[in-house]
């Protein structure tokens, strides 16, 4: 497994700038020499993780005629991720629930602006094939290793499991390293139980982890899109941000309808052997549509709880945190609509 080739694409804030990777030129816009003049100027830089968003729009060539100019900033994981957006080092950035929210809470500068959705099969908590551990309330005086920070999604699949278990979170030894890091010490037998999500849940599987437990159920199985306050302030760079989602939703639909070609692409995009790619792939489709109410409120949910168990320092309103404007149900009905045409 090529390790060392994730670990290579650890991304600090510090070097966000040397990461920075054009993606498409402007072409001439057949239908509006206005829309052409206006946005040719504009240049979006959008940040990603583990490249997930920028190899479904390069699978789909969803990005084919754009009159902008894209940048991609890619991250290990979510902090660094919004750490470069509170720089204004990226205008976008795609995240689970609790990360969002933990940046909100630390007062970065963020709107929602749209949402993934999934299946939670792809949070777990892991544990070598092994291990004497079989349920969760054996986790009870072992230590845990939460991939990637506090406030993770995978910290609340096991604040959550725990409860339901009726262990103590106090009982449980818990600390906190990044994916990648995490995945070669569990690998080499370090770790006694791993909460962790994605890629690096599918490689430990892949390679004989025994699943104890997955966020099926517990966790939301959202992620979203969240922009800079100045994107959106900018008109124009917001137009462009708009015709961007509507580009990642036909992407994600491309993905769903040949799952086969999507899970070649993204093995060979990312040095992963196959099997791990299409494991990925099995876990359920992905699609990415406008923000709805019942996001909004089970966004809400999971900070209440963060809150109550003192993870985050105050609550946040996540209706306010929300931007249904730039990506709402109708832009996207007519923008399928011009496409069939």
């Amino acid at each position: 497994m090529p390790i060392r080739v994730w670990k290579s694409s650890i991304v600090l804030l510090s070097a966000a700038a040397l990461l920075l990777s054009g993606c498409g030129n402007p072409v001439e816009n057949k239908t509006s020499s206005a829309t052409k003049s206006d946005l040719s100027g504009v240049t979006l830089i959008l940040g990603d993780q583990a490249k997930g968003l920028r190899t479904v729009v390069e699978a789909a060539n969803a990005f084919e005629g754009i009159d902008y100019k894209v940048q991609w900033a890619n991250f290990q994981g979510a902090a660094p991720l919004f750490e470069a957006l509170r720089a204004g080092a990226v205008d976008l950035a795609p995240a689970g629930d609790t990360p969002v929210l933990a940046a909100a809470t630390g007062g970065t500068p963020l709107r929602i602006v749209a949402v993934r959705r999934s299946q939670s099969r792809g949070i777990a908590i892991l544990v070598p094939a092994d291990s004497a551990i079989h349920s969760v309330a054996d986790l009870k005086g072992k230590n845990v290793v939460v991939s990637s920070a506090r406030g993770s999604i995978s910290q609340y699949l096991l604040i959550r499991a725990l409860a339901n278990a009726g262990v103590d979170e106090k009982d449980v030894n818990v600390g906190f390293v990044l994916p990648t890091d995490a995945l070669s010490a569990f690998n080499a037998g370090k770790i006694e139980a791993w909460a962790t999500f994605g890629i690096y849940q599918a490689f430990a599987e892949q390679q004989g982890a025994r699943v104890l437990i997955t966020g099926e159920g517990i966790n939301t199985g959202l992620t979203f899109i969240t922009a800079s306050d100045e994107v959106l302030t900018d008109p124009l760079k917001r137009k462009a941000l708009s015709d961007v989602l509507q580009r990642f939703a036909k992407a994600f639909e491309w993905a769903q309808k040949n799952p086969d070609e999507y899970a070649r692409v993204f093995a060979k995009v990312n040095d992963i052997p196959l099997d791990v790619s299409q494991r990925l792939r099995s876990w359920g489709d992905e699609s990415l549509l406008p923000v709805e109410e019942r996001d909004v409120q089970a966004l809400q949910q999971v900070d209440d709880l963060f809150v109550e168990k003192k993870i985050f320092p105050h609550r946040v309103d996540v209706q306010k945190l929300t931007d249904t404007q730039v990506f709402s149900a109708e832009s996207l009905v007519l923008s399928q609509s011009t496409a069939t045409k």
